[in-house]
């Protein structure tokens, strides 16, 4: 059955955030105040080198307070598209420059509660230019076998939805095609 949005109300706003509740109805003419938030998109990469690591970081994130490793994904900046960001993400979080980008998986990490879209992409090479721009993304930058995912998903060492959901892809898929 599909939700008819009968209306939404802004709750909170700022740069980053759009908080809403919608009046919805649903089955049998009944009707929920549901909150949602609104977010811009947001693009990142899976890099993997010639020995079959990934680029991850080893990240604490202070909401759940939980340590895990994560790709390097953020913000799409106005006028930049999709891959333009995942690139300059690579490069910001991590200090690593990846190769050709190709595009993974597009993933909508939390559907029942946000808009947010995430858009992955995948490299087979990077060059490594210097120290992470960003020092506060990360404990530590790791190369880590992507044949290891399924073990680090188990040990709670891998949660974060869309790392997980891009890298359990390309374990179980492989690599994408290249464009022609």
């Amino acid at each position: 059955m599909r939700w008819t949005v009968h209306s939404e109300e802004e709750l909170y706003r700022d740069r980053w955030l759009d908080i809403r509740v919608a009046d919805v109805e649903i089955s049998g003419g009944r009707h929920l105040e549901h909150r949602l938030i609104r977010s811009s998109p947001g693009a990142g990469a899976v890099v993997m080198n010639d020995h079959g690591a990934v680029l991850l970081e080893w990240r604490h994130r202070f909401i759940t307070d939980t340590w895990g490793y994560e790709i390097p994904i953020g913000g799409i900046d106005d006028g930049e598209a999709p891959e333009e960001a995942a690139a300059r993400e690579v490069e910001e979080e991590t200090g690593w420059r990846p190769g050709p980008l190709y595009p993974l998986v597009y993933v909508q990490p939390t559907p029942g509660i946000s808009d947010s879209e995430h858009h992955i992409f995948f490299a087979d090479s990077a060059e490594h230019i210097g120290d992470p721009l960003e020092d506060w993304e990360s404990e530590r930058i790791e190369w880590v076998p992507l044949a290891d995912v399924p073990k680090l998903v188990a040990e709670r060492k891998l949660v974060s939805g869309t790392t997980m959901t891009a890298l359990l892809y390309l374990y179980g898929v492989g690599r994408p095609a290249a464009r022609s």
